[in-house]
């Protein structure tokens, strides 16, 4: 399969011109969940405009809700990490109230100006390996422990098609990539500088993502395309959360559900984390604070656990989990201990995320269709310009984690 490029993607939502979001495409209908119970808030009207992953799309109903029980007007823009950060590092510029990526990290990396606070982890989801049931028992995986060499060699092997996100555009792909990273590196304590110079490492990185069939740049995307190409793709890189609800639209069409495989020697966890981005507006952050207090109260919790969400101080285990939601039979069980990989320091992240865009990820088919239609006059034909700019300018490029390979 070819491999497009996310550049594509991305010229198209910078501009606003074409058909909203290549990457961004409405996720499947996820079950609605439960009414939540009233919470006493009353908060001073004022609206906000939250940057969320695309992840989080399902649990919209749940952010309406809050808006409706407390008349204020909540719009959330769904997009990928980076994009987040991005808009994040924009400081007190930034035109969002709010930031809720997938994990911390993004806005470790990217709030140089530090303009957010009263950052809290909403919910926690592993980064899984998601397969075919009848591949993975093949593979004698049913209930063992794998290690990322060990889904390299089977993919290798072509023993299955998998898709991930891109590292350098979607927390779910970068988590994974990190989490390759540190496995090649034989689980050092934190990966660090040098373990990005070794031979061997590069060597296993560029093998494995040499073997990606299909790359997107967002974990929402990532699930409705495998829904969609099921019978081109086995298995993809993706949150548990994501792999339960392909699961679950799965099973309702009558075909094989995805196993999940949690590598143990590469596992990372995205934290979910909410923060206001402070601009000084006191009544914002009011609704905000409500905001955070609705979402962690103990029902609403108890929802989006039922939406294959991890809730709870560590995120692990939990008599109330549903088991057709957090199914065994996917290979999901709350109570396995996770060992996950401790994060690295940022510069030690912007590296490895350079050396993906650069040097380890599989060369890519890149086609940019422009338009220079009669209504493109003026504003939009400058637009267009300066995108082209950027994206074909290395330097202006690397800002957004889009600069080409050789």
């Amino acid at each position: 399969m070819k491999h497009w490029n996310i550049l594509t993607f991305w010229v198209a939502g910078m501009l606003l011109l074409l058909a909203s979001g290549c990457n961004q495409r409405p996720s499947s209908p996820a079950p609605k969940p439960p009414p939540a119970a009233p919470l006493e808030v009353h908060v001073a009207g004022a609206g906000l405009q939250i940057a969320a992953g695309s992840e989080n799309r399902s649990l919209e109903p749940l952010i309406q809700q809050f808006a409706k029980l407390n008349g204020v007007k909540l719009e959330v823009s769904y997009m990928g990490s980076v994009e987040i950060g991005r808009e994040l590092a924009k400081g007190k510029q930034c035109p969002f109230d709010a930031v809720w990526p997938a994990a911390s990290l993004w806005i470790d990396m990217f709030d140089e100006a530090r303009v957010t606070r009263n950052s809290e982890s909403i919910m926690r989801t592993p980064v899984v390996f998601g397969v075919k049931t009848s591949i993975a028992r093949n593979l004698g995986w049913i209930g063992s422990d794998v290690k990322v060499m060990d889904i390299l060699k089977a993919a290798e092997a072509r023993k299955f098609r998998f898709a991930m996100t891109s590292a350098s555009q979607s927390n779910s792909g970068a988590s994974a990539y990190l989490g390759f990273l540190s496995a090649f590196a034989n689980s050092p304590e934190v990966l660090l500088p040098e373990h990005l110079q070794r031979n061997e490492v590069r060597t296993l990185t560029k093998k494995f993502l040499g073997q990606v069939n299909r790359s997107v740049g967002s974990s929402g995307f990532l699930k409705d395309v495998l829904l969609e190409k099921y019978d081109l793709l086995d298995a993809m890189v993706n949150y548990e959360s994501m792999v339960i609800e392909a699961n679950q639209t799965l099973v309702a069409q009558g075909r094989e559900p995805l196993y999940a495989i949690y590598p143990v020697d590469g596992l990372t966890i995205a934290d979910s984390p909410l923060a206001f981005v402070a601009k000084g507006d006191v009544a914002k952050e009011a609704t905000f604070k409500q905001l955070q207090q609705f979402l962690l109260s103990r029902d609403v919790q108890r929802q989006i656990q039922a939406q294959g969400r991890r809730t709870g101080l560590v995120g692990l285990g939990s008599d109330s989990s549903d088991a057709r939601v957090f199914n065994p039979d996917w290979g999901i069980d709350l109570n396995k201990i996770l060992a996950p990989i401790r994060m690295p320091a940022g510069p030690v992240i912007r590296e490895a995320l350079d050396l993906y865009q650069v040097a380890f990820r599989k060369p890519s088919c890149t086609i940019f269709v422009l338009d220079f239609s009669g209504s493109m006059r003026g504003t939009g034909e400058q637009q267009l310009k300066e995108a082209m700019r950027i994206l074909l300018t290395p330097s202006l490029a690397a800002r957004y984690l889009l600069q080409p390979s050789p």
